[in-house]
């Protein structure tokens, strides 16, 4: 057991700088007494200062010795800035560091340290006050401690001389007043003056009544906690003025006319101020046992406990001026546990089976279903088909275009796709005729491909592989790419007159995923491209045929646990405030780097759509190619690859404009891209294991030719 060497009135700390004569003078008296304990934690706090992310310095002209004298101990620490940044880290970033700066700048003050104790320590603990105004004059006696936080050393002592105790052991840098008197008519402006906040803790409907008077002269809010049922009152005289204490719920009754009654006579006055009817059956039974069976009336430790943390949530809100208006609410844990419910505990993403798809019968019908087989972000299928003839049009619909799909550029490419495979089916069908790009008309762009009697070996040979092609989001091994498989690749883009620029060494991959990582990151962070990015997904047991099966994702355990955080519109609203959220980009930047090659598919800048019309044929082409060739492919579309322009950056997301218009830069010199050529798409290639499922298509509706 410590010596206490402080009389019973003592709360504050001595906090001594040892480069001070004085305090130097002081401390080697300090030392010399062989009753203190010396204790020096400053290498511990470094060791954790230096595991914080964006930790300040730590001057060690900063540190400070501690003088407990109740505790008869002397205690080194780092200085107040190093202290609060280890202290309060935890924090981050259900409170951010700017908001904990912000809310230093506040004064509370808590009349009553009965369950008002448990309040202060908790505005001290959470570090969301700079000041804390501490008021009563009664003593700890036993009967205190199945709610007070304290112990039998503490009986005899003034509850704010305990209270203060206890917060400047937490943090001895924290200013604490006390009014070891209480507060009346005489002192409560005293105690108002400068405060931000007052809390309202006492068991005196005078002092009640006075602390409200005081707070509407001074414009201060007032918070009461009244520890049944979770009851939360807030008066915001500091908005509303002239506003009636206890919300008018003493009706016309002369509040100053109240002070002068018996207790008896202030009972029915206090009934309508907690409102018998809503007082919980244990509390309004227990009253009517007052001074019968039972002394006063009752307070369980976690009803305090309760109030404290409901009371701390109220103090952020108005000391960070979110709102919170003048009224009433009750946090009753009763009546939630009496709500216990079983959750859902069923898995969405196992035990559904696949969309089969129907196999076709006849010529036009492989043409048809080769086109409905064709890629497109997020699955859209952003095409109309119709058969007139010998002739299949595939026409852009603009109505299944989204933000990404800048000036239908990426429509623009997943036609060029579906093109090549109705070409790839005709000729492995012997209908291949002659095809044409078609600008404007109903449709920004369209293609027609002319039925004839022609075929093409090549094409046709790759029939069975263009049926085959699927997106595979499975990590990949790693392994590096087999020899001459960008030469291969290349050719395929060649025949479409495309090229592919590629990255394929460990290094190069490693600065491209993360370049991919922090462009899907400003997809989650801006509002409606996390809308569509989350509305193009499909639980299994919804209509798969558009859309991405979540399945096709290759989600791991813990990435299915970050992708439904990662779906909260309002988490994401906070990481854009905090200039946050790197980890979005993890789920992209991990198959990234599990890849063999990261390339692009590059063609001519001034061909406008057509350009990517037979981008996107390049790109099913070379797919093909790398799936022949034991590849997994998965497409990659960042936010900027469609953009020509910084108003096209703007139009796609306003507020990382700039970021975007960083990254695109960066990514096209690494990827080695010259200026006069634009990207139809970014390929990511691996060797991985086989994709869970395929994405399902709609059908693609036609004339009922058959040939």
């Amino acid at each position: 057991m410590s010596r206490d060497l402080a009389p019973h009135d003592v709360f504050r700390p001595q906090v001594l700088n040892e480069n001070d004569p004085g305090d130097a003078a002081e401390l080697t008296r300090l030392r010399a007494d062989a009753r203190i304990e010396v204790v020096d934690l400053r290498a511990g706090l470094r060791a954790e200062l230096r595991r914080i992310h964006r930790a300040p310095d730590a001057d060690p002209a900063d540190d400070r010795w501690v003088y407990y004298p109740w505790r008869s101990a002397l205690l080194a620490v780092v200085g107040a800035q190093g202290f609060n940044a280890i202290r309060l880290d935890r924090n981050r970033n259900k409170l951010t560091v700017a908001e904990q700066r912000r809310l230093r700048g506040r004064t509370i003050g808590v009349i009553g340290q009965s369950s008002g104790h448990e309040i202060a320590y908790v505005a001290a603990l959470e570090g969301i006050c700079g000041r804390l105004r501490l008021a009563d004059a009664d003593i700890v006696e036993l009967s205190n401690l199945n709610r007070i936080p304290g112990g039998l050393f503490d009986i005899g002592l003034n509850k704010c001389v305990v209270t203060a105790r206890r917060i400047a052991e937490l943090d001895p840098y924290l200013p604490v007043e006390v009014f070891r008197a209480g507060v009346d008519d005489d002192s409560i402006d005293e105690f108002l003056q400068g405060l931000s906040v007052l809390v309202e803790a006492c068991d005196s409907l005078d002092v009640k009544i006075a602390a409200r008077e005081a707070a509407r002269r001074h414009r201060v809010p007032v918070l009461m906690e009244t520890n049944d049922r979770g009851l939360l009152d807030v008066e915001r005289f500091d908005l509303e003025p002239d506003r009636r204490p206890f919300h008018g719920l003493l009706g016309d009754v002369d509040v100053a006319a109240l002070r002068g009654l018996a207790t008896r006579d202030k009972a029915p006055h206090v009934m309508r101020i907690l409102d018998a009817t809503q007082l919980s059956p244990r509390f309004a039974a227990s009253l009517a046992e007052i001074d019968e069976s039972v002394t006063t009336w009752p307070q369980l430790a976690g009803e305090v406990a309760l109030g404290a943390a409901t009371i701390a949530t109220a103090l952020r809100r108005i000391g960070l001026d979110q709102p919170l208006p003048s009224g009433r609410v009750r946090v009753d844990l009763e009546r939630a546990l009496d709500e216990l419910a079983e959750p859902l505990v069923a898995d969405p993403l196992s035990g559904v089976p696949p969309v089969l798809a129907v196999e076709p019968s006849t010529s036009v019908e492989r043409i048809l279903h080769s086109i409905e087989r064709a890629p497109s972000g997020g699955n859209a299928q952003p095409w109309a088909v119709r058969v007139d003839g010998e002739v299949v049009h595939i026409s852009l619909d603009p109505d299944r275009s989204s933000a990404m799909d800048i000036g239908f550029r990426g429509s623009a490419v997943a036609l060029g796709a579906a093109m090549h495979n109705a070409r790839v089916a005709a000729a492995a069908v012997g209908l291949l005729g002659s095809s044409e790009i078609v600008l404007g008309g109903e449709s920004p762009v369209s293609v027609t491909l002319r039925l004839g009697s022609g075929t093409d070996p090549d094409l046709a040979a790759d029939y069975p592989h263009m049926l085959g092609r699927e997106t595979n989001r499975s990590l990949g091994t790693g392994a590096p790419l087999a020899p001459d498989v960008l030469d291969t690749l290349a050719r395929a883009a060649a025949a479409d007159g495309a090229r592919v620029y590629a990255v394929a060494d460990e290094t190069g991959i490693a600065e491209v995923a993360d370049l991919l990582a922090e462009a899907d990151r400003v997809r989650y962070l801006t509002d409606h491209l996390h809308t569509e990015m989350f509305g193009e997904l499909r639980q299994p047991d919804e209509d798969l045929r558009t859309g991405l099966d979540v399945r096709s994702l290759e989600l791991t355990a813990d990435e299915q646990a970050k992708m439904r955080i990662g779906a909260r519109a309002d988490v994401m609203a906070y990481l854009r405030d905090w200039s946050g959220g790197r980890a979005l980009g993890e789920y992209l930047r991990d198959r990234v780097l599990s890849s063999a090659a990261v390339i692009a598919i590059g063609f001519p800048a001034n061909e406008g759509l057509a350009g990517y019309v037979k981008g996107g044929s390049a790109v099913e082409r070379v797919w093909i190619a790398a799936q022949k060739l034991g590849l997994a492919v998965q497409p990659v579309s960042p936010v900027f690859l469609y953009a020509r322009n910084a108003d096209d950056l703007r139009d796609v997301s306003a507020a990382f404009t700039d970021t975007l218009a960083s990254v695109h830069k960066r990514f096209s010199a690494l990827m080695r891209i010259p200026g006069h050529e634009q990207v139809a798409l970014v390929l990511r290639l691996s060797y991985a294991p086989a994709p869970t499922v395929r994405s399902a298509r709609l059908p693609v509706l036609g004339s009922g030719n058959d040939r």
